[in-house]
């Protein structure tokens, strides 16, 4: 078996010390031109590999991110699979953090003791949290003193850390605004997680528009999903089919619940928009290639994660020191789910 190469053999190759060849690969500025050319050329012909884990534990830098998500039944697995929403908020984590030369690692939210010991392990610089923050979490990041960045978290110590998150009220307010001016008068609201403060805070909006117009909201009409998939949408669309409720617009708090719910309202001869317009919430790229297109409330998922990456990255690098809120905006998107109340399409 082939004997790894180590940093005295590029040293040797080179005619230098082995200190010499740590100052090229950690980029100090103690060697001249001809000499780093030379140790390069080494490493490159000896093909060497740096020990980045022990260059990090020297460094106290392993230019290496963390990125926690709730678990759904001790696993990620059901997360990624039923909702594109995270796929498209890694995106922006992962656009940036190649940018600027940076890793990431993704973990589900655990015992507290496991999340630390995660992090201390791995030596990361920084953490970026999506929606949960628990308390249990919180008091040992406190112990660790690294940087955070929160997406979505309403917990009231998360004021102390970074914080992005979008205006989830007036994404309830726009909904049922737009389905009321459409001449829809009895609501219904469909979320993932009613006792959450996002979808708690989308319902406020949502009531909001209501009062404004002298309407209100049965609450036999509120219904919690509990997660937030296709399949758990398509299960609740074919409840909603054959309930007796005179609902007729609805709002969903999640583009993949919206679309479970359309297909299962179409197989039971429901008809979007004919006989429930649907508005849902994210614009997720899949929502304008549904049939119908789905009219939404537009948040851009892709940028929250590149705005929560680059306030990390700042962080860890001395760039940014206090703790900021970032609000996002919102915005409806109107399609193919949404029409007039009986007006033929």
């Amino acid at each position: 078996m082939k004997q790894k190469v180590t940093i005295r053999d590029v040293a040797k190759y080179a005619g230098v010390s082995a200190a010499t060849v740590s100052y090229v690969i950690n980029g100090v500025n103690k060697v001249s031109g001809e000499t780093k050319e030379r140790v390069l050329k080494a490493i490159k012909e000896l093909n060497y590999h740096p020990d980045f884990t022990a260059i990090s534990l020297s460094k106290k830098k392993s230019n290496m991110l963390g990125v926690m998500i709730p678990l759904v039944d001790d696993s990620l697995a059901p997360v990624f699979k039923g909702n594109h929403y995270y796929s498209e908020l890694i995106s922006g984590i992962e656009y940036v953090s190649r940018k600027r030369g940076y890793d990431f690692l993704i973990s589900g939210i655990g015992k507290p003791e496991d999340c630390k010991g995660w992090v201390t392990k791995r030596n990361l610089d920084g953490l970026i949290f999506l929606n949960s923050f628990p308390q249990t979490i919180f008091e040992e990041m406190k112990a660790l003193s690294i940087p955070l960045a929160l997406i979505d978290t309403y917990e009231e110590y998360a004021g102390l850390y970074h914080n992005i998150r979008i205006d989830d009220e007036q994404g309830g307010y726009l909904a049922a605004k737009h389905l009321i001016e459409l001449g829809h008068r009895s609501l219904g609201f469909v979320a993932p997680v009613l006792g959450g403060a996002i979808d708690g805070n989308r319902v406020r909006g949502f009531k909001r528009a209501m009062r404004e117009a002298n309407l209100s909201l049965n609450e036999h009409h509120i219904i919690e999903a509990k997660e937030s998939s296709f399949e758990k949408g398509y299960e609740i669309g074919l409840q909603m089919a054959r309930s007796n409720e005179e609902v007729t617009g609805v709002f969903v708090s999640s583009d993949i619940l919206a679309l479970g719910m359309i297909k299962a309202l179409k197989e039971c001869q429901k008809e979007v928009p004919d006989d429930y317009s649907v508005v849902g919430f994210d614009d997720l790229i899949i929502s304008m290639y549904a049939s119908p297109s789905l009219t939404t409330i537009r948040q851009d998922v892709f940028q929250k994660g590149v705005i929560a990456a680059q306030t990390l990255i700042d962080a860890i690098e001395g760039n940014v020191r206090a703790a900021e809120t970032i609000t996002l905006p919102v915005e409806l998107v109107v399609r193919g789910s949404t029409k007039k109340r009986n007006q033929k399409v």
